[in-house]
């Protein structure tokens, strides 16, 4: 088949985990009447009299099913069958079915592993501020580099940090007074450390969520300097400041807001109404106002106080007419999606939920 889609008869597939079910899909394709003679013939006739013919009609379903899936945004279909059937007039059919779905390929250890995780606290002042730890190695060890914004492109040396690793499981790892050594960045907003010998188990690597980096001390030609502030956590979820961050570059760690006093900026600083740029990065104000004129975040914060999809459902039915007609039937589709699997597979809230922001942050630049 020319379309690219894993498909199998069975319910999984070797070498890759199932990330999420995009629900059952179905296709088929018909021959017409004139290709059985007498309204007796059965799939044992059919096939006697034009092989060709019926490959034929099998691949017009199957590519009909691929594309069924791609437009639900799968990579794979799992239990995928195939019926033969007559139909009215002596034509002929086949349909096929399967469940689409999103697969990820497992990764081996044993291989080279590659893993960047954004630090998810920041400082808001002018400091060296840590954006991303970056861990590569194999099965044997994983070294690690710090990736910092430098906002006043000093020739930063060193910075001594307390690196802090958070898991799938919520558990912690901290290893104290780490020192990152800056060899070959030279007065540039982003600087990258040379790399060093982590503390991390290579087994463990694919299991970590976050980073979150305390900065100690910090030298340059001028002088060593102590870090005493404590650095603030960042509120938005792993995917919404991945998002954030493509669009509002690699510091960005808040939505923009204001109340009319004062406006928090992309860089987290929190400036007075009458500053038309942000006193850190130097970000304008008018430059990353958003335009948006529906609040998706209230009806998201509305939604998850409730239970069940009916519930959120409901939520949704209140705003419907202030959501954009583009996609209005889109997040029709996944509460539906989500009531019917919540039939079978227990609470699907927080999936129904996580597929809503997402819907609103591909929808809008200024998210």
């Amino acid at each position: 088949m020319a379309e690219s889609i894993l498909v199998t008869t069975g319910s999984s597939i070797e070498g890759y985990s199932i990330h999420e079910y995009l629900g059952f899909i179905s296709s088929q394709a018909i021959l017409g009447s004139n290709f059985i003679s007498g309204i007796a013939a059965n799939v044992a006739d059919v096939a006697r009299k034009d092989t060709a013919k019926l490959e034929q009609c099998r691949e017009d379903a199957e590519n009909q099913l691929i594309k069924t899936a791609k437009k639900r945004g799968a990579n794979a279909i799992i239990g995928m069958s195939m019926t033969y059937a007559p139909f009215e007039a002596g034509s002929f059919g086949i349909i096929v079915s399967g469940t689409a779905v999103k697969v990820n390929k497992i990764a081996n250890v044993t291989d080279n592993v590659h893993k960047e995780l954004y630090v998810t606290n920041y400082y808001t002042r002018l400091v060296p501020r840590p954006v991303k730890v970056v861990l590569d190695g194999n099965s044997q060890s994983i070294n690690m580099k710090l990736v910092c914004y430098n906002y006043n492109h000093e020739d930063i040396q060193a910075l001594r940090c307390d690196v802090e690793y958070t898991n799938l499981y919520d558990e912690r790892l901290v290893v104290k007074n780490v020192d990152f050594v800056f060899s070959e960045n030279i007065n540039l907003s982003v600087i990258e450390s040379d790399f060093i010998q982590s503390k991390i188990a290579p087994s463990d690597l694919l299991l970590l969520k976050d980073a979150k980096v305390t900065l100690n001390k910090y030298a340059t030609p001028r002088g060593v300097y102590a870090c005493n502030d404590v650095p603030i956590n960042v509120t938005l979820s792993s995917r919404r400041l991945q998002t954030l961050k493509e669009k509002r570059g690699i510091d960005a760690v808040e939505k923009y807001k204001t109340d009319g006093m004062i406006w928090t900026c992309n860089c987290g600083h929190v400036n007075e109404a009458g500053s038309e740029e942000c006193i850190v990065c130097g970000r304008k104000q008018k430059d990353i106002m958003t335009k948006a004129t529906f609040n998706y975040e209230e009806m998201i914060d509305r939604m998850k106080e409730k239970e069940y999809v009916v519930e959120i459902k409901d939520v949704l039915m209140q705003y419907i007419k202030e959501i954009d007609s583009g996609v209005r039937l889109e997040l029709l589709e996944i509460m539906e999606s989500g009531l019917q699997y919540e039939k079978t597979r227990g609470n699907m809230k927080e999936t129904v939920i996580e597929k809503v922001e997402k819907v609103f942050e591909d929808a809008s630049v200024d998210d």
